[in-house]
């Protein structure tokens, strides 16, 4: 079979192909050599931003609580390229106008906006429950296309206890779909991320983003998420289906606990191996330190070796 590319599908008739009419997805065959730039996710400094999920956080000290224009300037102020802008830290009225001065502000700051996220569940069983989380994708779906990023980082989630795997796979292809589409129309990738529950095996995180039929679909690579016995060789079967990438400072073993700190010229490798092009944003998440701190000496590890 053939495979449709996503830049000769764009420029086909999208009204024309319905989801059944294409073929599954299949790697991503990038032209040129591998090139990342460097971006910061908003998750980095989660306890710095005035809201967090619906919910105004408290101050520390007489600290003053961030925006997310003000996340931008610390992009901008600490050279950054390209901002995460996590949905969890925008406040709980967002409307157009603030959507649109991020935007601007963004753009007058020479910030890329790479993308955002958002918390959802694929996994839920028919229901109004499940409604409510494609609907919420949906309207961050929206909410991208009016600040111009690209991407959306999704989860599969966790299915109800006891579900079979192949129930669960089906469930949560279908709502990821249906997403799908709607992207496509606004022009939006959703990287679904190898993100524990349902996707804790690369095998199944492979298999939603073949049969999603779409050219927006693909994998939010994140480097700290597979806690299996060979993490590496796990995430080196899922770089060729990257459309975004996070870098963990750690990796969980197996066990669930036991940390080490990531290889990064490891994961770079991987990543050059699998011919990936595009953003290479920082997730940091170790616990006990300063993100302020320990975020400024990780870039400026991390910029030769993506040079």
């Amino acid at each position: 079979m053939t495979m449709i590319s996503r830049r000769s599908f764009i420029t086909t008739s999208l009204g024309a192909l319905g989801a059944s009419a294409l073929p599954a997805i299949e790697p991503i065959n990038r032209a040129g050599k591998s090139r990342m730039q460097l971006g910061v996710a908003a998750y980095s400094f989660r306890e710095k931003f005035q809201w967090s999920r619906g919910k105004e956080q408290k101050a520390k000290d007489g600290e003053k609580l961030w925006s997310i224009l003000d996340f931008i300037d610390w992009c901008a102020d600490n050279n950054v390229p390209g901002a995460e802008v996590t949905s969890y830290f925008f406040p709980p009225d967002v409307d157009t106008q603030f959507l649109l001065e991020v935007k601007r502000h963004a753009y007058l700051r020479g910030v890329q906006l790479a993308g955002t996220a958002v918390g959802n569940n694929f996994a839920l069983p028919k229901s109004e429950k499940r409604d409510e989380e494609i609907a919420n994708v949906k309207r961050w779906i929206d909410y991208a296309a009016i600040m111009n990023a690209p991407h959306i980082r999704v989860f599969a989630g966790q299915p109800p206890k006891g579900t079979p795997d192949e129930e669960a796979l089906a469930t949560c292809l279908a709502a990821y779909q249906e997403c799908l589409d709607y992207a496509g129309e606004k022009g939006i990738f959703l990287g679904l991320e190898n993100h524990h529950g349902l996707v804790a095996k690369p095998e199944n995180l492979i298999h939603l983003v073949r049969e999603a039929k779409s050219p927006w679909a693909g994998i939010n690579w994140d480097s700290g998420n597979f806690h299996t016995e060979d993490p590496y060789g796990d995430l080196a079967k899922i770089a060729p289906y990257a459309i975004n990438v996070q870098l963990k400072m750690e990796i969980t073993h197996a066990d669930g606990k036991t940390k080490e700190a990531s290889d990064v010229d490891r994961v770079i490798k991987i990543l050059r191996d699998a011919n990936y092009q595009g953003w290479f944003t920082l997730e940091y998440e170790v616990k006990g330190t300063d993100a302020s701190v320990e975020i400024p000496k990780i870039l400026e590890m991390l910029r030769p070796k993506l040079a």
